[in-house]
C-alpha cells in the first residue's frame, strides 16, 4: 500500500501504515500529543499530526497507538466533537476525568516488560518525557524519543509557515526590544545563568517587539532565541525578515540565523557553562543537542511572568482596544436585532457579520480564535466550529451562544456573550442567570496578592454548585498583550496545579467564563476579561481586585431578575452603566439605540 494512497484514504489505512513502521522499529505504542517543538496550542498545519492521523480536529488532545489499540484523550469540551469525529476510525474515545488514568499513565500501566514506547521528542516538552520516561523505567520499560514516524507516512505534509515578520511599534509597544533584553540580562545574573533558551513564540514576540502571521489567530512566527550576557541571537526563515528589519535588530544586537540552526547553536554552547531553560516549555528533542557537562538551571522563562503583568501603559492602550472591540459588538448585535425575521440566519453568517464589524474597527489586525456561534445542542459543545458542512439555521426559540474575539495592535479581546431567539424557556434563563451570578461573584472578589490562582476558581463555582450543577472547563485563562488569547501563568481552574508561579499579580489579565452545558439541549457561557490592579493592603498584607475590561451588554432577556440579589444586581447596573458611558462616543444610530435599550438598569 503506497503511503500516496493512505494520504489520501482513511483514518483506517493511515493506523495500518503506521502500525507497520511500529512492528519494523520494534515499538510497542507511540505517543502523538498535540504539540510543535514550540509547545505551542494553536499548531501550524506542518505540525498538526495528531488531527493527521486521528481525523479528531479538536486543539487539545492526545493519541495512543499500540498493535491492537487506539485512543484519543479528551476533556469534556471535545467530547461531543470527538464522538463524531473518530465514529467508524477505530479509534476510542478516552474521557478525561477524575479517576481516568491520564495518557501517561496509561502507557506506563499498559507497556509490558521490555517494550518501547516513541514519541518524537522534537514536541515533547522536557518535564512530561521525564514523567514519562520515570514511570516506563518502573515499569522496565524505556521511551525512545529520537523518531518521527509519520515522517514516513505524511507524504502531503504541509511545509512550513512563512509568513512575514513585522515590529510591534511605539506607542502600543511601550517597552523597548533593548529593554527588555537588559531586564532579560539581568534576571539571567539574578539566576545565575550564562545562557537563556526560549523555544515559546510568544515570549520570543514579546521580548523582541515582533510580530509574524505562522500561526493562526495568535500574532507570533515560528522562531527560537539564545541569549547571553553578550549575544542575542533569533532563529527565523530569514525570507521572513526584509532588510530594513533586519538592520534595525542589528542595531539593537540582535543576531539573525536560520531556523533549522537551533541544533547546532545547542551543540555550541560552551562546556561549563549554564543555560537557563523552562522544562515545561523547551522540548526534549533541543536539549538533546546540549554537550552534558552544560549545566541546566530551571525555571520559569523569565519572560513569561514579564509579559503577564501588563504595565499602566499597556492598559491604557488595552482599555482602548477594548471600546473599539465593544462598540463592534454592538454595530453586530444591532444588525442582528434589524435582521431577524427579514433575512435568513445561520451560524456562519454571525461568524461572517461579526468578523465584518470588527474589521472596521481602528487597529485591528486579526481574529484571536474561531469565531463560535453555537445555537442551541450546538452551544453545549464548549469549542464547537460551525463549518459550510455542518451548522445550524437559527430560527425558532432557544439560545444562541457566541464567542468571539479580535487582535488589535493595543490588545487582545476574548468575550463570550448569550442571545436570547424567540423565547427563550424559563429553565434556558435560570442557567443564564446563574452563570451570571458566578461571573459577578469572581468579579468582585477581592484577594490576597499573590494567591495562586486555582484557588480562585471556587468562587465562580459557588453559585453553580449551589445548584448542584458544575462545567468541565476552567474559568479563566490568561490573556496576552496583542498575542496569544491564552497565556500563562496564572490560570483559574481547580484542575490545575496551584504551582508557584500561577501567583497572581498586578497585570494580569485573566478570563472569567462559567458556564453550563446540557448536551443535546444548550449551553450558556457569559465571558469578561478582567485585569488585576490593586485595592489597598492592611496588617494582613497586600490585596488585588478585578478591573473589568470587556464592555459590551449582558443581555437581560436572558435572565431572571429575580434571581439576582441588591449586590448583585447593583454591580451588573454599574458594569452597564460604565458600558454606555464609554461606548456610546463611539456609536449612532442604531447601534447608539441598541446600547441605550440593552444598558438599561434592572
Amino acid at each position: 500500500m503506497s503511503t500516496q494512497t493512505l494520504t489520501e484514504g482513511s483514518v483506517p489505512q493511515r493506523l495500518a501504515h503506521t502500525r507497520e513502521l511500529m512492528r519494523r522499529e520494534g515499538i510497542h505504542a507511540l505517543l502523538v500529543p498535540s504539540a510543535d517543538p514550540h509547545l505551542s496550542e494553536y499548531l501550524p498545519g506542518y505540525w498538526q499530526g495528531r488531527q493527521w492521523l486521528s481525523g479528531f480536529h479538536g486543539s487539545v488532545g492526545t493519541l495512543i497507538v499500540t498493535a491492537d489499540f487506539a485512543g484519543v484523550w479528551a476533556d469534556s469540551r471535545y467530547w461531543e466533537q470527538a464522538t463524531k469525529e473518530l465514529k467508524g476510525s477505530g479509534i476510542e474515545l478516552v474521557k478525561l476525568q477524575p479517576g481516568q488514568p491520564s495518557p501517561l499513565d496509561w502507557l506506563a500501566e499498559q507497556t509490558p516488560e521490555g517494550g518501547v514506547v516513541a514519541v518524537d521528542g522534537a514536541v515533547m516538552a522536557v518535564a512530561s518525557a521525564r514523567t514519562l520516561n520515570s514511570k516506563l523505567e518502573a515499569r522496565g520499560a524505556r521511551l525512545r524519543t529520537d523518531i518521527d514516524l509519520l515522517q514516513d507516512v505524511w507524504s502531503d505534509r504541509p511545509s512550513l509557515p512563512n509568513a512575514p515578520i513585522y515590529q510591534h511599534l511605539p506607542p502600543q509597544a511601550t517597552v523597548s526590544r533593548g529593554e527588555k533584553l537588559a531586564r532579560l540580562r539581568e534576571t539571567l545574573q539574578e539566576r545565575g545563568a550564562d545562557w537563556h533558551f526560549i523555544a515559546t513564540l510568544d515570549d520570543i514576540a514579546w521580548l523582541f517587539n515582533l510580530r509574524g502571521g505562522d500561526v493562526s489567530f495568535n500574532p507570533v512566527f515560528v522562531s527560537f532565541a539564545l541569549i547571553s550576557q553578550q549575544q542575542a541571537t533569533l532563529f527565523v526563515a530569514l525570507s521572513k525578515v526584509d532588510a530594513n528589519l533586519r538592520a534595525v535588530l542589528e542595531q539593537d544586537g540582535v543576531t539573525l540565523r536560520d531556523y533549522s540552526d537551533v541544533a547546532h547553536a545547542l551543540r555550541d554552547v560552551p562546556k561549563g557553562a549554564s543555560l537557563l531553560v523552562d522544562p515545561a516549555r523547551v522540548t526534549t528533542g533541543l536539549l538533546d543537542n546540549l554537550d552534558s557537562e552544560v549545566k541546566l538551571v530551571e525555571g520559569l522563562n523569565p519572560t513569561t511572568l514579564a509579559k503577564s503583568q501588563k504595565s499602566e501603559a499597556d492598559a491604557q492602550h488595552i482599555r482602548r482596544a477594548m471600546e473599539q472591540d465593544g462598540a463592534a459588538l454592538c454595530e453586530f448585535f444591532a444588525w442582528l436585532e434589524s435582521a431577524w425575521g427579514r433575512e435568513r440566519i445561520t451560524e456562519l453568517t454571525i461568524d461572517e457579520k461579526l468578523t465584518a464589524a470588527r474589521e472596521r474597527r481602528p487597529d485591528y489586525v486579526s481574529l484571536s480564535f474561531n469565531t463560535i456561534a453555537a445555537f442551541n445542542a450546538n452551544g453545549a459543545m464548549p469549542h464547537y466550529h460551525a463549518t459550510e458542512e455542518e451548522h445550524a439555521l437559527i430560527e425558532g426559540d432557544g439560545l444562541l451562544l457566541i464567542d468571539s474575539g479580535g487582535q488589535y495592535l493595543g490588545g487582545t479581546t476574548d468575550i463570550t456573550r448569550m442571545v436570547p431567539v424567540g423565547t427563550p424557556t424559563e429553565e434556558q434563563k435560570h442557567d443564564c442567570t446563574r452563570v451570571l451570578k458566578g461571573v459577578i461573584a469572581l468579579s468582585r472578589a477581592r484577594f490576597p496578592k499573590g494567591i495562586l490562582s486555582p484557588l480562585l476558581d471556587a468562587i465562580a463555582r459557588a453559585p453553580i454548585w449551589a445548584d448542584n450543577v458544575d462545567y468541565g472547563h476552567g474559568t479563566g485563562h490568561g490573556v496576552g498583550y496583542f498575542l496569544n488569547v491564552h497565556e500563562g501563568p496564572q490560570v483559574i481552574a481547580y484542575q490545575a496545579a496551584a504551582a508557584p508561579q500561577t501567583a497572581m499579580q498586578p497585570g494580569m489579565i485573566t478570563s472569567i467564563e462559567p458556564g453550563t452545558y446540557r448536551p443535546g439541549r444548550w449551553g450558556v457561557r457569559i465571558e469578561n476579561l478582567a485585569m488585576n490592579r490593586e485595592a489597598g493592603s492592611s496588617e494582613f498584607g497586600e490585596f488585588l481586585e478585578f478591573e473589568t475590561l470587556t464592555l459590551c451588554p449582558i443581555d437581560t432577556r436572558c435572565l431572571l431578575p429575580a434571581l439576582l440579589t441588591q449586590d448583585e444586581k447593583q454591580w451588573f447596573n454599574g458594569y452597564h452603566a460604565e458600558v454606555r458611558e464609554r461606548l456610546s462616543p463611539l456609536l449612532e444610530g442604531a447601534a447608539l439605540e441598541w446600547l441605550n435599550t440593552r444598558t438599561a438598569a434592572i
